[in-house]
């Protein structure tokens, strides 16, 4: 007999009608809510509509999938229904120079989301990896297709510790949060992307304006910290992470200079005992 998709008590299947009606209201910046069993990448899939013409707020939610990406590459998997694969599609009206921050707006709001509801608390790691403690507990990538823009997340919610992908891991279920109920986690995500998208697109994509910079400092485990950061090409850089610069790029203190650095991935150097 085929396994159901109510087979797993314990994870179950996220409501399509429910979020739609929650989520899609007059005004609001989501237009529609889908959710499919599995699919090869979530943005991918909202990339093909955005070319399409797809109006911007469509938000696609997988229970698996596939194909996973993360920065640079990366690849991302989970069990069915064991987290949450969302994507949203964007047509920001700033401009492109500032739309750098999209993807770092995206983690402050889900951070925030699952900070309020899980009770955990969640730090950013630059640019938008989520961590407890040093743990990654989710990833954020946007990708650009002509006039949109694409931000998918992957937040582990029930995964158990045999089942992370890799030991810098870590889950809701694993750090014992309050919620690891996915559709209020979703519903708290995309409401706090909805508030926080709206001021900043009113400031023109000002995140000083708006406050989008000062939000993403506070909630930041990166600045002011010893960090290596691994950049395209095998090179790497060392030094004190001192802030990040109005277009989002991490500022370091390295060798009695300030570097600014668009790209990389960042390592927090423990400190010396």
């Amino acid at each position: 007999m085929p396994s159901s998709r109510y087979s797993d008590l314990d994870r179950p299947p996220l409501n399509e009608a429910a979020l739609n009606r929650a989520l899609v209201r007059p005004g609001s910046l989501w237009t529609g809510v889908t959710v499919v069993e599995s699919t090869g990448s979530t943005n991918a899939d909202l990339a093909k509509e955005a070319g399409q013409g797809a109006e911007e707020g469509r938000v696609l939610v997988a229970e698996s999938q596939v194909q996973g990406r993360g920065r640079l590459g990366r690849t991302w998997t989970a069990p069915p229904r064991s987290g949450l694969t969302v994507s949203v599609l964007l047509r920001p009206r700033p401009p492109v120079a500032r739309q750098g921050w999209l993807a770092l707006l995206f983690g402050v709001a889900a951070a925030s989301a699952v900070r309020r509801l899980g009770e955990v608390d969640v730090r950013l790691k630059w640019p938008n990896d989520l961590l407890i403690g040093e743990r990654k507990l989710a990833g954020i990538l946007a990708e650009r297709t002509d006039d949109a823009v694409v931000i998918g997340m992957g937040l582990n919610v029930s995964l158990k510790p045999e089942e992370l992908p890799v030991g810098t891991a870590t889950s809701l279920a694993i750090e014992e949060a309050e919620c690891t109920d996915r559709d209020p986690l979703l519903r708290a995500v995309l409401r706090e992307v909805e508030t926080h998208y709206r001021e900043w697109v009113a400031t023109g994509g000002d995140a000083d304006a708006c406050g989008l910079r000062a939000a993403y400092q506070a909630s930041n485990a990166t600045v002011g910290r010893d960090v290596r950061v691994e950049l395209p090409g095998g090179q790497a850089v060392t030094g004190r992470a001192t802030g990040v610069d109005q277009a989002g790029h991490l500022q370091i203190s390295s060798g009695g200079e300030t570097l600014t650095l668009s790209a990389g991935d960042v390592v927090h150097v423990r400190p010396a005992s």
